[in-house]
């Protein structure tokens, strides 16, 4: 386990003074890294070989896998035995009953012995390369407790082309990393791609009973007492997308709000609500849920046929997230939509190119996380994290909107605008 410093920063770089760096990628020193990977499995047998497999073939690691099979209705369980009984890497655990995702994990967990950890769902494989690639960058930065990089999303049977070279390394502070995360509220590491230092999982705990967003909540966690690490110019896995997989089944836009919200109550409940920045990360945390939750509303303007329901949904998760939902980006603008004509809503020129730069914002965003992993440009002063809670509400409104510039200024053209179409001819 990396030495820390009181203050919770790794002795390691970069902590510090550099909170984020970019660095060139080195070897891997040694192929002796243990790796053990925990594939939990609820009825995907079709799939459970290749996973395993994916696994199994990493070049430069000693790799063992646990398979833990979550009670499946299918072959799973006899597909798991079969590959341990060709290959002695390979350990199954079987539940009687059905427990869920969570606790399928965290019983994998316990059997891992290697000095880094992977869960890699069943339905999902690693890239050829991936792990070494992965402890390349924990040799070199020991204060690193988890890596990530690019996944391929695929459907069908052909797997994507994967590149297999990584370009440059980012190296964060682990809590620099976790208040970019607290600002925009949204969870950057699909999951098949994460990559554990086992001696900081055991130091903060396994995945916490939450139904879609445990894997978010225990990738915070871990930024909250190690470095984070991003590995470019290489895609790190492939991730299945499907129609039986759970979040495809039970995630829509609500139910996900609902569940980001509910990750970062649990992460700042818990131990990493005992580090001094806690209560100003968790403010920005719910600044970003309730922003979203507007945003999500006003959306529902975009339509002549909003639903009026989920809007006051949206409104209530806005509501229950902070105390002046009145300072939140965008919250006048519903409400002037609210107190409209929604035909005339849906028309309206200065909203519908509001509509039309959210759409730019979206694609610009998701370009980013594509090169980059992560959705925002880092820009939250350091002396506001450090601020901890002595910061006040509209401190932590004001470096939002900071954060968000672009944002924030389309509101005022649109304002601008709107008053030069009221002016007389």
């Amino acid at each position: 386990m990396p030495e820390l410093h009181r203050d919770g920063q790794t002795m390691n770089e970069p902590g510090g003074k550099d909170q984020v760096r970019k660095v060139r990628p080195l070897p891997n020193p040694d192929g002796n890294a243990t790796v053990t990977v925990v594939v939990p499995c609820y009825n995907y047998a079709r799939y459970l070989p290749q996973a395993v497999e994916s696994a199994l073939s990493q070049a430069g690691v000693v790799v063992d896998v646990v398979v833990v099979d979550d009670c499946s209705a299918d072959e799973s369980l006899d597909v798991a035995r079969s590959l341990a009984a060709r290959d002695a890497r390979v350990k199954v655990i079987a539940h009687g009953c059905n427990s869920g995702p969570v606790q399928t994990f965290n019983d994998g967990l316990e059997q891992a012995r290697g000095e880094f950890l992977v869960r890699l769902d069943a339905d999902d494989l690693l890239t050829p390369g991936s792990l070494e690639r992965s402890v390349a960058v924990m040799r070199a930065h020991p204060s690193v407790g988890l890596v990530y990089g690019h996944p391929l999303h695929f459907s069908g049977t052909g797997l994507p082309v994967a590149r297999g070279t990584a370009t440059r390394w980012t190296i964060w502070q682990g809590r620099r990393w976790l208040a970019d995360r607290c600002r925009s509220g949204f969870n950057v590491i699909t999951s098949p791609e994460a990559f554990m230092r086992r001696s900081v999982v055991d130091k903060v705990g396994g995945q916490q009973p939450l139904a879609h967003t445990h894997d978010m909540e225990m990738w915070l966690r871990m930024s909250a007492f190690s470095d984070v690490a991003y590995i470019h110019g290489a895609d790190q896995a492939w991730h299945r997308d499907h129609a039986a997989s759970l979040s495809a089944r039970k995630v829509d836009g609500y139910r996900d709000l609902v569940e980001r919200q509910s990750a970062f109550e649990v992460l700042f409940s818990g131990t990493a609500g005992t580090i001094p920045e806690a209560p100003q990360l968790r403010s920005l945390a719910m600044t970003a849920i309730a922003a979203a939750a507007v945003e999500a509303a006003t959306r529902q303007y975009d339509h002549p046929r909003p639903n009026a329901e989920l809007v006051g949904r949206y409104r209530g998760i806005a509501r229950s997230a902070v105390p002046c939902v009145e300072a939140v980006p965008g919250w006048r603008g519903l409400e002037k939509r609210m107190a409209m004509n929604p035909d005339t809503t849906s028309r309206h020129p200065v909203f519908f190119m509001e509509r039309a730069l959210r759409g730019v914002r979206g694609a610009v965003r998701h370009r980013r996380w594509h090169s980059t992993g992560v959705y925002e440009a880092s820009c939250l002063r350091p002396s506001v994290i450090a601020e901890g809670s002595r910061a006040s509400g509209m401190v932590i409104m004001r470096n939002w909107r900071r954060c968000y510039p672009f944002r924030a200024n389309y509101y005022q053209i649109f304002h601008a605008l709107l008053q030069f179409a009221k002016k007389p001819r």
